[in-house]
């Protein structure tokens, strides 16, 4: 199991997301910060991820995913402390 951090960027104002945030919720990601997110999975990696989410966003974006360790620190995100623990406990320790 591993815990992977998801990142990405508009490249114009007023880009529409829906598509790419439907899809990481139906995968079971927490949202973090407002362009990032948290998800638990058993079997991908990095990369393949990477190359699945590009199919929910435009050429001209960017989308950055990393696995994490079993080490973070964090302040005042969108979802409680306790959630982000329980995530780092089940996928990244």
């Amino acid at each position: 199991m591993a815990l992977y951090w998801i990142g990405y960027d508009l490249d114009k104002p007023g880009q529409d997301y829906k598509d790419l945030i439907k899809e990481l919720e139906t995968l079971g990601a927490v949202r973090i910060l407002k362009s990032d997110w948290l998800l638990g999975h058993i079997q991908t990696t990095p990369t393949l991820l990477r190359d699945y989410l590009r199919k929910f966003i435009d050429k001209n974006d960017r989308v950055m995913v990393s696995e994490l360790k079993n080490s973070a620190a964090w302040y005042n995100l969108l979802v409680s402390d306790q959630t982000i623990k329980d995530l780092f406990t089940r996928f990244a320790s």
